[in-house]
């Protein structure tokens, strides 16, 4: 009997675990297998598959921020798809995440805009 492949992998970096619950029972009911983290250093530890996942970066972690964390992964080699969750992001911010290839969700989330960019990032 073939064995049913899992399903994609979405990383969800946020220090607060309110968020990150709620951000995981949503991933999961879409179907998603999810791992949490609640820091940057929790992130950049963790190993990452080539494909088939994303990464749902919140940019204020505790310990170095969500850009930072992504500029290292991308420095290792890590060309999964990443989005940056943030409240009120600075010019700068945008231009850096332009320049991290990460769009940026503007908190608080509303409607579809997470799953609707995860299916995406996935799909390509």
């Amino acid at each position: 009997m073939p064995q049913t492949p899992a399903p994609p992998l979405v990383v969800i970096a946020d220090d607060d675990e309110a968020v990150c619950r709620a951000l995981q029972f949503t991933v999961e009911l879409d179907g998603y297998r999810v791992v949490t983290c609640r820091s940057a250093g929790a992130l950049l530890a963790l190993d990452l598959p080539s494909r088939e996942a994303c990464l749902v970066i919140d940019e204020r972690l505790p310990d170095l921020s969500g850009l930072r964390a992504l500029a290292q992964l991308r420095r290792r080699g890590c060309r999964l798809p990443a989005v940056i969750l943030t409240s009120h992001p600075s010019r700068q911010l945008r231009a850096a995440a332009v320049q991290a290839r990460a769009p940026i969700l503007e908190k608080p989330l509303l409607e579809d805009g997470l799953i609707d960019w995860i299916r995406s990032a996935i799909a390509h």
